[in-house]
C-alpha cells in the first residue's frame, strides 16, 4: 500500500519561491503518474502539474513558466519548485502519486 507524504510548505511574500516536496513509501509501480494539486479556500481541488512514468510534463496555465515539476525516482519523491509567487498561489497544496493522495500542505503568499 502505497503512502505520501507532503512537505515545505510555508507563508512567503509574494515574489518569493518554495520547493514543495512528496515522499512516496510502499510499492511504487515505475508506470505511475505524478501530480501536484491545489486547494484554495473555497474552491475545488485543481491540478496544476503532472508528470508522466515517461517523464513528460503538464502545467495549468496559471503556472506555467513559474512552477517545476521535477521527480527523483530512486527516492520515491516529487518535487514541485514554485517561483514568482503570487497571492493567488495561496491554497493547500496536494500531491498525489499512483492515485493515492497526501494529506497536504499550506502554502500562503501575502502582498
Amino acid at each position: 500500500q502505497v503512502q505520501v507524504v507532503e512537505s515545505g510548505g510555508g507563508s512567503v511574500q509574494a515574489g518569493g519561491s518554495l520547493k514543495l516536496s512528496c515522499v512516496a513509501s510502499g510499492v511504487i509501480s515505475s508506470s505511475c503518474g505524478m501530480s501536484w494539486y491545489r486547494q484554495a479556500p473555497g474552491r475545488g481541488r485543481d491540478e496544476i502539474s503532472t508528470v508522466s512514468s515517461l517523464g513528460t510534463t503538464w502545467y495549468r496555465d496559471s503556472v506555467k513558466g513559474r512552477f517545476a515539476i521535477t521527480q527523483d525516482k530512486p527516492k520515491n519523491t516529487l518535487y514541485l519548485q514554485m517561483n514568482s509567487l503570487k497571492t493567488e498561489d495561496t491554497a493547500v497544496y496536494y500531491c498525489k502519486i499512483c492515485n493515492t493522495w497526501g494529506q497536504g500542505t499550506q502554502v500562503t503568499v501575502s502582498s
